[in-house]
């Protein structure tokens, strides 16, 4: 069974190019989100696996039926086909780097 949140799984300072690089050997592909206060994406689904590391500020994160209160360093697992919502808490909003791939493909864990 994967776990799909993993506390303090980075530390600071977070190398963007280090990360994406580790993510894309894995077949994961790497973006960056900045969204405001409040900011919700409810009810995902994607046919592939994601992973989403928190770099600045607080995201809720439900993945199925868990939900974690997720901070910066965290990083959350989300398997393919499992609705998932994130919401940013931080005042000062927040930003995460994600990526979609095959963990089959890599090891993804």
């Amino acid at each position: 069974m994967i776990r799909v949140f993993e506390k303090g799984a980075y530390k600071r300072p977070f190398d963007p190019v280090e990360i994406a690089t580790a993510w894309q050997a894995e077949g994961f592909s790497f973006g960056v989100f900045r969204d405001p206060p409040g900011q919700e994406w409810n009810g995902f689904v994607h046919d592939t696996d994601e992973y989403v590391l928190v770099v600045e500020g607080t995201l809720v994160i439900d993945v199925g039926d868990q939900t974690s209160t997720c901070e910066v360093g965290d990083l959350v697992r989300i398997p393919r086909g499992v609705v998932h919502s994130l919401k940013t808490v931080s005042a000062a909003g927040s930003v995460w780097f994600y990526g979609y791939g095959n963990w089959e493909a890599g090891d993804g864990e």
